[in-house]
Protein backbone atom coordinates (compact mmCIF):
# COMPACT_ATOMS: atom_id res chain seq x y z
CA UNK A 1 0.00 0.00 0.00
CA UNK A 2 1.64 2.89 -1.01
CA UNK A 3 1.43 5.92 0.77
CA UNK A 4 0.20 9.55 -0.12
CA UNK A 5 0.09 13.47 1.43
CA UNK A 6 -2.73 14.80 3.35
CA UNK A 7 -3.60 18.48 4.50
CA UNK A 8 -6.43 18.96 6.94
CA UNK A 9 -8.33 22.29 7.46
CA UNK A 10 -11.54 23.27 8.24
CA UNK A 11 -13.61 26.42 7.62
CA UNK A 12 -16.02 27.69 11.15
CA UNK A 13 -15.05 23.71 12.31
CA UNK A 14 -16.58 21.96 9.03
CA UNK A 15 -13.44 20.02 8.30
CA UNK A 16 -12.16 18.13 5.80
CA UNK A 17 -9.05 15.96 4.21
CA UNK A 18 -7.51 17.28 1.38
CA UNK A 19 -5.88 14.89 -0.98
CA UNK A 20 -3.26 17.00 -3.32
CA UNK A 21 -3.66 14.83 -6.78
CA UNK A 22 -2.42 17.12 -9.38
CA UNK A 23 -1.84 14.44 -11.91
CA UNK A 24 -5.18 12.22 -11.16
CA UNK A 25 -2.79 9.22 -9.98
CA UNK A 26 -5.01 8.75 -7.59
CA UNK A 27 -7.87 7.49 -9.82
CA UNK A 28 -9.22 4.35 -8.98
CA UNK A 29 -8.02 4.35 -5.61
CA UNK A 30 -10.81 6.85 -3.43
CA UNK A 31 -13.80 4.31 -3.49
CA UNK A 32 -16.10 5.07 -1.01
CA UNK A 33 -14.92 2.67 1.84
CA UNK A 34 -11.61 4.32 1.64
CA UNK A 35 -13.12 7.58 1.77
CA UNK A 36 -14.78 7.05 4.81
CA UNK A 37 -11.87 5.33 6.38
CA UNK A 38 -10.22 8.64 5.93
CA UNK A 39 -13.03 10.77 7.69
CA UNK A 40 -13.21 8.47 10.27
CA UNK A 41 -12.70 10.11 13.72
CA UNK A 42 -11.69 7.24 15.31
CA UNK A 43 -9.56 5.06 13.50
CA UNK A 44 -8.48 7.75 10.43
CA UNK A 45 -7.56 11.54 9.71
CA UNK A 46 -11.59 12.95 10.68
CA UNK A 47 -13.17 15.05 8.41
CA UNK A 48 -16.85 15.98 7.42
CA UNK A 49 -15.41 15.01 3.88
CA UNK A 50 -12.68 14.53 1.11
CA UNK A 51 -11.29 17.05 -1.32
CA UNK A 52 -8.84 16.18 -4.13
CA UNK A 53 -7.28 18.68 -5.44
CA UNK A 54 -6.96 18.65 -9.21
CA UNK A 55 -5.71 20.25 -11.94
CA UNK A 56 -9.19 20.86 -14.68
CA UNK A 57 -7.76 19.24 -17.28
CA UNK A 58 -6.77 16.17 -15.61
CA UNK A 59 -9.58 15.44 -13.95
CA UNK A 60 -11.48 15.69 -17.61
CA UNK A 61 -9.52 13.25 -18.82
CA UNK A 62 -10.29 10.82 -16.20
CA UNK A 63 -14.26 12.20 -15.91
CA UNK A 64 -15.22 14.05 -19.47
CA UNK A 65 -18.32 15.96 -17.96
CA UNK A 66 -16.37 17.80 -15.49
CA UNK A 67 -14.68 19.65 -18.62
CA UNK A 68 -17.61 22.29 -19.30
CA UNK A 69 -18.19 22.52 -15.35
CA UNK A 70 -14.84 23.92 -14.78
CA UNK A 71 -14.47 25.85 -18.13
CA UNK A 72 -11.37 28.48 -17.97
CA UNK A 73 -10.46 27.19 -14.79
CA UNK A 74 -7.21 25.56 -13.85
CA UNK A 75 -7.79 24.01 -10.46
CA UNK A 76 -11.27 21.73 -9.75
CA UNK A 77 -12.36 20.25 -6.19
CA UNK A 78 -13.33 17.46 -6.80
CA UNK A 79 -15.04 16.63 -3.39
CA UNK A 80 -16.46 13.84 -1.35
CA UNK A 81 -18.83 13.32 1.49
CA UNK A 82 -17.89 11.64 4.37
CA UNK A 83 -19.66 8.39 3.36
CA UNK A 84 -17.84 8.12 0.02
CA UNK A 85 -20.49 9.50 -2.06
CA UNK A 86 -20.15 12.37 -4.50
CA UNK A 87 -21.24 15.90 -3.97
CA UNK A 88 -21.48 18.80 -5.86
CA UNK A 89 -20.58 21.48 -3.58
CA UNK A 90 -19.15 22.58 -0.68
CA UNK A 91 -19.58 26.49 0.36
CA UNK A 92 -16.79 25.70 3.51
CA UNK A 93 -14.95 23.21 1.60
CA UNK A 94 -13.92 25.29 -1.59
CA UNK A 95 -12.34 28.10 0.75
CA UNK A 96 -10.17 25.28 2.32
CA UNK A 97 -9.68 24.24 -0.65
CA UNK A 98 -8.91 28.37 -2.19
CA UNK A 99 -6.45 28.84 1.19
CA UNK A 100 -4.30 25.20 0.20
CA UNK A 101 -3.95 26.99 -3.17
CA UNK A 102 -2.51 29.94 -2.57
CA UNK A 103 -0.47 28.72 0.99
CA UNK A 104 1.22 26.15 -1.45
CA UNK A 105 2.09 29.05 -4.05
CA UNK A 106 -0.42 27.66 -6.38
CA UNK A 107 -2.15 30.36 -7.23
CA UNK A 108 -2.21 34.17 -7.20
CA UNK A 109 -4.63 35.42 -4.41
CA UNK A 110 -4.10 38.86 -5.03
CA UNK A 111 -7.01 38.68 -7.42
CA UNK A 112 -9.99 36.35 -7.71
CA UNK A 113 -9.61 32.71 -8.27
CA UNK A 114 -11.79 30.29 -10.41
CA UNK A 115 -11.82 26.86 -8.96
CA UNK A 116 -13.94 24.51 -10.31
CA UNK A 117 -16.81 21.99 -8.94
CA UNK A 118 -19.37 19.44 -10.16
CA UNK A 119 -21.85 22.64 -9.46
CA UNK A 120 -19.89 25.21 -12.01
CA UNK A 121 -17.25 27.51 -11.12
CA UNK A 122 -16.93 29.35 -8.18
CA UNK A 123 -14.54 32.77 -7.98
CA UNK A 124 -12.85 33.49 -4.35
CA UNK A 125 -11.87 36.83 -3.50
CA UNK A 126 -9.14 36.61 -0.36
CA UNK A 127 -8.76 39.09 2.16
CA UNK A 128 -7.01 38.66 5.04
CA UNK A 129 -8.13 35.65 7.14
CA UNK A 130 -11.44 35.13 5.31
CA UNK A 131 -12.20 34.04 1.64
CA UNK A 132 -15.33 35.52 0.18
CA UNK A 133 -17.07 32.74 -2.76
CA UNK A 134 -19.52 33.81 -5.20
CA UNK A 135 -21.72 30.92 -4.82
CA UNK A 136 -23.74 32.07 -7.38
CA UNK A 137 -27.48 32.44 -8.12
CA UNK A 138 -30.15 30.66 -5.54
CA UNK A 139 -33.33 28.33 -7.19
CA UNK A 140 -36.13 28.76 -5.04
CA UNK A 141 -38.68 25.51 -5.02
CA UNK A 142 -42.20 24.92 -3.86
CA UNK A 143 -42.29 24.49 -0.26
CA UNK A 144 -41.90 21.13 1.00
CA UNK A 145 -41.99 19.47 4.46
CA UNK A 146 -39.18 18.05 6.87
CA UNK A 147 -39.74 15.63 10.23
CA UNK A 148 -37.54 15.03 13.10
CA UNK A 149 -38.97 12.22 15.64
CA UNK A 150 -42.21 12.74 14.51
CA UNK A 151 -42.36 16.26 14.44
CA UNK A 152 -42.84 17.71 11.29
CA UNK A 153 -42.13 21.43 9.76
CA UNK A 154 -42.91 23.42 6.40
CA UNK A 155 -39.41 23.98 5.05
CA UNK A 156 -38.42 26.49 2.35
CA UNK A 157 -36.79 24.45 -0.38
CA UNK A 158 -33.45 26.56 -2.12
CA UNK A 159 -30.74 25.07 -4.23
CA UNK A 160 -27.29 26.13 -4.06
CA UNK A 161 -25.84 23.84 -6.54
CA UNK A 162 -26.84 21.45 -4.46
CA UNK A 163 -30.50 21.02 -2.72
CA UNK A 164 -31.44 22.24 0.78
CA UNK A 165 -34.48 22.33 2.89
CA UNK A 166 -34.65 25.18 5.76
CA UNK A 167 -36.89 25.00 8.26
CA UNK A 168 -37.52 27.60 11.28
CA UNK A 169 -37.85 25.89 14.77
CA UNK A 170 -38.78 27.41 17.88
CA UNK A 171 -35.34 26.34 19.44
CA UNK A 172 -32.64 24.64 18.04
CA UNK A 173 -32.91 21.64 20.58
CA UNK A 174 -36.10 20.85 18.63
CA UNK A 175 -33.86 18.87 16.12
CA UNK A 176 -32.70 16.58 18.40
CA UNK A 177 -29.27 14.92 18.09
CA UNK A 178 -29.52 14.85 14.29
CA UNK A 179 -27.68 11.40 14.05
CA UNK A 180 -30.17 9.97 11.58
CA UNK A 181 -31.04 12.06 8.38
CA UNK A 182 -34.45 14.03 8.92
CA UNK A 183 -37.25 12.57 7.04
CA UNK A 184 -38.21 14.53 3.96
CA UNK A 185 -39.98 14.45 0.90
CA UNK A 186 -38.59 12.13 -1.84
CA UNK A 187 -40.18 12.98 -4.78
CA UNK A 188 -39.49 16.81 -4.21
CA UNK A 189 -35.19 15.77 -3.33
CA UNK A 190 -34.95 12.17 -4.87
CA UNK A 191 -31.29 12.52 -4.41
CA UNK A 192 -31.43 13.56 -0.84
CA UNK A 193 -30.95 16.94 0.58
CA UNK A 194 -29.42 19.09 3.38
CA UNK A 195 -31.50 20.22 6.01
CA UNK A 196 -31.21 23.20 7.88
CA UNK A 197 -33.17 24.10 11.09
CA UNK A 198 -33.22 27.78 11.87
CA UNK A 199 -33.93 30.19 15.02
CA UNK A 200 -34.38 33.79 14.47
CA UNK A 201 -31.75 35.91 16.76
CA UNK A 202 -32.03 39.65 15.84
CA UNK A 203 -32.34 41.93 12.59
CA UNK A 204 -30.73 39.86 9.98
CA UNK A 205 -29.25 37.88 12.26
CA UNK A 206 -29.76 33.85 12.29
CA UNK A 207 -28.63 30.59 14.14
CA UNK A 208 -28.43 27.37 12.44
CA UNK A 209 -27.82 23.30 12.76
CA UNK A 210 -27.62 21.33 9.65
CA UNK A 211 -27.49 17.53 8.70
CA UNK A 212 -25.60 16.90 5.90
CA UNK A 213 -26.92 14.59 2.94
CA UNK A 214 -24.07 12.36 2.99
CA UNK A 215 -22.51 13.41 6.44
CA UNK A 216 -24.70 13.77 8.98
CA UNK A 217 -25.27 16.50 11.53
CA UNK A 218 -21.72 19.22 11.02
CA UNK A 219 -20.12 22.22 12.70
CA UNK A 220 -21.25 24.19 9.27
CA UNK A 221 -22.41 24.21 6.03
CA UNK A 222 -21.50 26.59 3.56
CA UNK A 223 -24.05 26.34 0.97
CA UNK A 224 -26.57 25.66 4.24
CA UNK A 225 -25.96 29.18 5.21
CA UNK A 226 -26.30 30.40 2.06
CA UNK A 227 -29.62 29.07 1.45
CA UNK A 228 -30.94 29.93 5.19
CA UNK A 229 -30.46 33.54 4.18
CA UNK A 230 -32.37 33.09 1.45
CA UNK A 231 -35.21 31.61 3.48
CA UNK A 232 -34.79 34.04 6.23
CA UNK A 233 -34.80 36.96 3.95
CA UNK A 234 -37.94 35.54 1.67
CA UNK A 235 -40.07 34.91 5.67
CA UNK A 236 -38.52 38.96 6.98
CA UNK A 237 -40.43 40.34 3.74
CA UNK A 238 -36.94 41.84 2.96
CA UNK A 239 -37.60 40.65 -0.32
CA UNK A 240 -39.00 38.44 -2.94
CA UNK A 241 -38.11 35.25 -4.89
CA UNK A 242 -36.93 37.92 -7.68
CA UNK A 243 -34.04 39.01 -5.24
CA UNK A 244 -33.34 42.27 -3.13
CA UNK A 245 -33.34 45.48 -4.66
CA UNK A 246 -29.97 46.08 -3.12
CA UNK A 247 -27.34 44.21 -1.61
CA UNK A 248 -28.65 42.36 1.49
CA UNK A 249 -26.43 41.05 4.02
CA UNK A 250 -27.13 38.36 7.00
CA UNK A 251 -25.00 37.39 9.82
CA UNK A 252 -25.75 33.31 10.11
CA UNK A 253 -24.03 31.44 13.50
CA UNK A 254 -23.11 28.12 13.19
CA UNK A 255 -22.13 25.73 15.71
CA UNK A 256 -18.47 26.46 14.81
CA UNK A 257 -18.73 30.05 13.98
CA UNK A 258 -20.16 32.81 12.54
CA UNK A 259 -20.82 33.25 8.29
CA UNK A 260 -22.04 36.22 6.71
CA UNK A 261 -24.02 35.99 3.32
CA UNK A 262 -25.07 38.58 1.04
CA UNK A 263 -27.29 38.62 -1.73
CA UNK A 264 -26.57 41.00 -4.18
CA UNK A 265 -29.01 42.90 -6.00
CA UNK A 266 -27.88 41.13 -9.04
CA UNK A 267 -28.94 38.07 -7.47
CA UNK A 268 -25.69 36.13 -6.56
CA UNK A 269 -25.19 34.88 -3.25
CA UNK A 270 -21.45 35.91 -1.71
CA UNK A 271 -20.31 33.45 1.17
CA UNK A 272 -17.63 34.91 3.26
CA UNK A 273 -16.08 33.46 6.48
CA UNK A 274 -12.41 32.35 7.47
CA UNK A 275 -10.66 29.17 6.31
CA UNK A 276 -7.46 27.72 8.28
CA UNK A 277 -5.34 24.74 7.68
CA UNK A 278 -4.03 22.75 11.01
CA UNK A 279 -2.51 19.80 9.89
CA UNK A 280 -0.43 17.89 6.86
CA UNK A 281 0.98 14.71 6.73
CA UNK A 282 1.08 11.48 5.32
CA UNK A 283 -1.33 8.65 4.92
CA UNK A 284 -1.16 5.47 3.53
CA UNK A 285 -4.41 4.50 0.43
Amino acid sequence: MSSYPFVKGHGTENDFVLLPDHDGSLHGKLEAGRVAALCDRHAGIGGDGVMRVIRTEALAEIDPETRELGAGTEWFMDYRNSDGSLSEMCGNGVRVFGRHLAEEGLIDPSGPVPVGTRAGVKVLTFAGDGITVDMGVPTIGSPTQVEVAERGWQATNVDMGNPHAVAFVDSLDDAGTLLQEPVHDREAYPHGVNVEFVVQRGERHVAMRVHERGSGETRSCGTGACAVMVAAALLDGACDTDGPAEDLTYRVDVPGGTLRVTWTAAGRMLLAGPAVLVAQGVTDL
